[in-house]
């Protein structure tokens, strides 16, 4: 079979001129021949070398006049751009495993060799750039009838493939998810008999394969294969207490899990946004810690937005998420992921709407579409309710912010204005007055402008002032 249409942009032409300069063999590998053969775009090109990969690479660049290079010596590997394509390099290998470690003992191979360490079958494809056979595919896998039947299996016994190297058991689901696969029924049963051996893979290397898991069409897809494989067990355990549901005199709670996942799919057809989905990932979590059963309520799950939110600092530690201000976004979303439906009763005042915009800040937008998500029930007129109940929220939300001019929000004074109205150094009394200011602000007993903010901070100044002189003299 000749795939020669795959392989005419002139980054091929350049390849085989470069090879054939040298005297090597080349092969296009991996995900650039799959995703052409699923009709997929692809700009990442893969390039095994019967011989020093980065040597083709090194001259690749040479005769192309690349500017965008990177040659890793140590490893045998380089990467060279070329228009918007990226290509990298190695040479052909064949490798062998100690049981403690994924790093494979290394020696030079063949295209043969090469094929038969890759992950799965439909990533092993490759075609040739060599003058005697250009673009003939290479399939001793049967990769081409796996991508038609939409299977992810090994090209060895995946008992053997999952030992060697675990990660491919993230990866596996990755693709499956991505892809919308299903994967191989042998090789299914040995992701969950080598899931202990996830332990020799580092945490950022897992947490990069779950994070293409949640950035794909529809996730739960990879966490129903986490979940049955047994993986999630193994490094977000959190996640696996969602699932369940406990009856007490006949009456059950929802399967938090499940919930959870309907939740992330739903917000997956809004947004691209990797955090915002983390958001409805965890919104839940505290849920089982805080689950209890009364007979005249049923189960509830009282204060669980917050202590999910003091939570989350701990989970991204432990999956070695980033502790920054990505982590403050989803601290944020966990805590106030119950407020907006809170508005919905027709009673609910302006200060409660208020404090939610306040509180919200710049999140605002991404709260109501988490909010939105989180709206999963199964009655076509219970769903139609919820939704429209949730758009008068958002109506209600916007005639307060416009009304009082609260739309990206910040206090009208700052802690600088109120130490020189005072003539007071830095103090409890500034922090004091400027949050008093705040909730004025918010129970809508002034305005929101500074004029006045000035004239109530006065007061509230020379009252605190008042109360401290009568501290001194008793």
């Amino acid at each position: 079979m000749f795939l020669s249409d795959a392989i005419q942009h002139p980054v091929f032409n350049a390849l085989q001129s470069a090879a054939s300069t040298l005297g090597v063999r080349a092969y296009v590998i991996g995900g650039y021949v799959r995703d052409h053969l699923l009709g997929r775009p692809c700009k990442d090109v893969d390039i095994v070398v019967e011989g020093k990969g980065v040597e083709l690479a090194k001259e690749f660049a040479r005769q192309t006049k690349a500017t965008r290079t990177a040659y890793y010596e140590n490893f045998g590997t380089a990467m060279v751009g070329f228009e918007d394509f990226e290509v990298e390099f190695v040479g052909a290998r064949k490798e062998s495993y100690r049981r403690e470690s994924r790093k494979p003992i290394v020696e030079e191979g063949t295209l043969a060799d090469d094929q038969i360490r890759r992950d799965f079958t439909i990533n092993a494809l490759s075609i040739s750039l060599n003058e005697d056979d250009f673009g003939q595919l290479y399939d001793p896998f049967d990769g081409v009838k796996d991508l038609n039947e939409g299977i992810i299996r090994t090209p060895t016994d995946p008992q053997v493939t999952f030992s060697d190297d675990p990660l491919r058991m993230m990866r596996a689901i990755r693709f499956a998810t991505q892809l919308d696969f299903q994967i191989e029924e042998g090789t299914y049963r040995a992701i969950e008999t080598n899931r202990k051996r996830l332990e020799i893979i580092s945490q950022e290397r897992i947490t990069v394969e779950l994070n293409k898991i949640i950035l794909s069409p529809k996730p739960s897809i990879g966490f129903k294969h986490l979940y049955n494989t047994r993986l999630l067990h193994e490094f977000f355990p959190q996640m696996v207490a969602l699932q369940g549901v406990d009856y007490r005199d006949g009456r059950g709670h929802k399967d938090n899990f499940y919930h959870t996942l309907q939740v992330l799919d739903n917000i997956c057809e809004m947004t691209d946004d990797l955090w915002l989905r983390w958001g409805a990932i965890l919104h839940d979590i505290a849920k089982p810690a805080t689950k209890r059963y009364y007979p005249k309520q049923g189960w509830t799950f009282h204060g669980h937005e917050d202590l999910g939110a003091r939570w989350v600092p701990k989970i991204f530690r432990q999956l070695r998420l980033p502790q920054d201000h990505k982590m403050r976004f989803v601290q944020k979303m966990v805590r106030l992921h119950l407020r907006p439906i809170a508005l919905v009763d027709s009673i609910v005042t302006d200060s409660a709407v208020r404090r939610l915009i306040v509180e919200s800040g710049e999140d605002l937008r991404a709260l109501m579409t988490l909010c939105r998500a989180d709206i999963t029930t199964r009655n076509p007129k219970k769903m139609k309710r919820h939704l429209k109940n949730f758009d008068l929220v958002e109506q209600k939300i916007e005639e307060v912010m416009e009304r009082d001019r609260l739309r990206n929000w910040q206090p009208p004074l700052t802690g600088d204005m109120i130490m020189k109205m005072f003539d007071i150094p830095p103090s409890k009394m500034v922090g004091e007055i400027k949050l008093a200011v705040r909730e004025a602000i918010l129970d809508g007993i002034i305005p929101n402008d500074q004029e006045a903010a000035i004239e109530f901070a006065r007061q509230k100044g020379q009252e605190l002032m008042g109360q401290q002189a009568e501290k001194k003299q008793t």
